[in-house]
Parts: structure tokens; sequence; C-alpha cells
């Protein structure tokens, strides 16, 4: 299900309809932040109330009937902390899996030796962006998605907002950037002599002109349909943001405000 379409929802509406017919009697919910198992614990499953529980601590009580848990919080490489064990393979008659692309579907992952742990049970994984590769695939454990519910069809249903994809290709994000033999950077460092690729730019390599130049580029988008519609500018980490604030602070002084 593409993102912002209520995977949480839908899983609750699952769950609910299950348990109230009492068709699957105990559930785990699995997830791999803590933000996802707090919001949907009282947000979404709010309606669940008490037999609900969040495994937390380490510690494991059998008397609820919804379990919500990160796998991170049931499983580590010591044998001793794997407290999901403390269940009984049987246990569960249901799991739902959050965002399963995670980590769900390689093979060396702690939520598949979970999986297998629990095999008894019906599962249900749960994603926006499934995950096809050579290391991973979610298809060879889930097996066919039983149900899709696109991008495409969240625009048309009006659950999404359209949007149109304007590229632009930077020289040095396609060909990468090799420093010339002994070049050092702003501080006076050497650095390395090798080929970086886009994967190395704002992590490992900075280039403050690419930084003016995606202000550039930003602004003159704005300017050409409205310097005010609200923007989000996604960057690597804290630095890289604040170089391109003061990028496009550059970019638009005309907008920024004269203090003192």
């Amino acid at each position: 299900m593409a993102t912002g379409t209520e995977k949480t929802f839908t899983a609750f509406q699952i769950i609910w309809r299950l348990w109230r017919s009492k068709t699957k009697n105990k559930i785990l919910f699995l997830a791999d932040r803590n933000i996802l198992i707090d919001q949907t614990k009282t947000n979404d499953f709010k309606p669940f109330g008490s037999p609900m529980t969040k495994i937390i601590k380490r510690q494991v009580d059998t008397a609820y009937e919804i379990y919500l848990a990160l796998y991170q919080g049931v499983s580590r490489t010591e044998e001793s902390k794997n407290i999901y064990k403390q269940f009984s393979r049987g246990f569960f008659d249901l799991i739902i899996i959050d965002e399963c692309h995670r980590g769900s579907a390689a093979d060396d992952s702690a939520w598949r030796e979970i999986l297998e742990y629990f095999s008894a049970a019906t599962q249900i994984g749960l994603t926006a962006t499934p995950k096809e590769t050579k290391e991973v695939s979610n298809i060879d454990y889930f097996g066919q998605p039983i149900y899709t519910y696109s991008l495409k069809q969240g625009i048309e249903d009006g659950f999404l907002a359209p949007y149109k994809v304007v590229r632009i290709d930077i020289d040095k994000d396609l060909e990468g950037w090799q420093p010339a033999p002994g070049e050092l950077d702003k501080y006076q460092r050497l650095i390395a002599d090798k080929l970086y690729s886009q994967k190395d730019i704002n992590r490992t390599l900075i280039l403050e002109n690419r930084d003016i130049l995606v202000a550039k580029k930003i602004t003159e988008f704005l300017k050409a349909t409205n310097r005010f519609d609200k923007t989000i500018v996604f960057c690597e980490d804290i630095d890289h943001a604040e170089r391109m604030r003061q990028a496009l602070i550059n970019e638009n002084g005309d907008l920024v405000a004269k203090i003192g």
C-alpha cells in the first residue's frame, strides 16, 4: 500500500474483525521503530483497550491478547535474550509485520527468526516499498501480494495529492568527482585521491558549489511557479541542512529580512 494510504488503519481493521469474531485470539504486531509502535498503540489501535500491551523492558506477560513489539525488543544475537521464545510456538494466531521490507525479507534478519519460530501463525506483511533484490525478497517469504493499493489508485481516489517530477541531473552526481593530485580541502587537509560517487556526496564529500547550484535550481523553480508555496528540502544530515539553508538565503536575499 502506498505511503499515506493508511496501512496501520488497515492492519487495525484486519485485527479487530478477526479478534472480535474470535477467529484469532492472540495477535502480535511487529515493527522496527518505537515511534511506529507508540503511535499505533495511542491512535489506530486505541479501541483494543486493556487486552492490548506493548512489550517493554524485555518482559513477557502472557495474560494479554494483543501484543505490540519492536523486533529488536524481543530478539537479540545472544540466545538468552531472545525473549520471544518465552512464548510457546503456538501462542500467537496472527502476526502482522509493519514495514516488512525493512528486515523480515532477509534470510538472516532477526524478524525472520521470529516469524519462523511462530510459523503456525497467520503472517501478514505490510509495506509501501516492497524489496526484490538478489539479497532480499518479500515475495520469497510472504508470497505474491494478496492486496495492492498503488500510488496511482491513491491519487485517483483523492487520498493522495497528485505530483509532478522535475528532474535535474548534476554532472558530479552522474560522473563522480576526483580531486587533483595533492588537492587540499578548505581546512588544508589532503583529500584522498579517488573517484567519489553520488553516494559519497554530503557524507564523506562536501561540494559547496553543488549546494549553491541546488539552491539556485530550487529558487529558479519557485520563481517560475510561486515563491511562497510551502517547500521542504530533504537533506543528508543536520550539517547539510544548515548549508542548504544558508545557500537558499543567499539566493533569495530580497526576501530575507534585514535586522539591525
